[in-house]
């Protein structure tokens, strides 16, 4: 099965939330991104926000503002979890339920990898690579589905509303607007394939 361009397109979408999740952006990073242009629609006016963030940013403020909303000294401002999410716990069974989940579809994490599998980044990286077979193959629509609403449709939409409200968000407002767009867009699409 081949990917089409815009299967292409949601999963360089989820590539890009999940890299830009699981690390500060380096220095490339920001540049790349500072020269994208973004269009009318409200998927290209965040990328248009998103562009101007990055052109504002450098690597060491993108860091910092990462510790502060992510790692905090006890906690930072939110906690990038399904589990905290969904349940106030880390480690709860939300993570049970993921990691049985990724056996089940053959997607190990990586020995370089901390996080645990709930991390919302480890999500979007799952949800790319279900739809362009970084994993493999493509998954077929319904699987991609599935997990779509198992693991990110119940809590992702209030992360990326709370990242867009965060205190020290300013590059990562725009990542929450492109996240929680995204959600929408892929759960209404989902919904013309029930």
């Amino acid at each position: 099965m081949t990917v089409d361009d815009v299967d292409a397109s949601r999963a360089q979408g989820y590539g890009l939330l999940a890299h830009l999740l699981i690390r500060p952006p380096s220095a490339a990073l920001l540049r790349q991104l500072s020269s994208v242009r973004g269009d009318p629609t409200p998927w290209g006016q965040a990328l248009g926000e998103l562009a101007q963030a990055a052109a504002d940013t450098d690597p060491r403020q993108a860091e910092r503002e990462y510790n502060r909303i992510f790692i905090g000294l006890n906690r930072g401002e939110l906690v990038p979890y399904a589990s905290f999410y969904l349940t106030g716990f880390l480690q709860d069974r939300p993570l049970v339920e993921v990691r049985a989940d990724m056996a089940r579809l053959g997607v190990a994490r990586s020995a370089d990898v901390v996080e645990p599998e709930d991390h919302i980044a480890a999500l979007l990286e799952t949800m790319a690579g279900l739809i362009d077979g970084r994993f493999g193959k493509p998954a077929q629509v319904q699987e991609q589905h599935d997990f779509f609403r198992r693991r990110l449709k119940s809590w992702a939409p209030d992360f990326f509303r709370d990242l867009t409200e965060a205190k020290s968000a300013v590059f990562y407002r725009p990542v929450g607007t492109l996240g929680g767009l995204l959600m929408e867009i892929e759960d209404n699409a989902f919904a013309l394939v029930d």
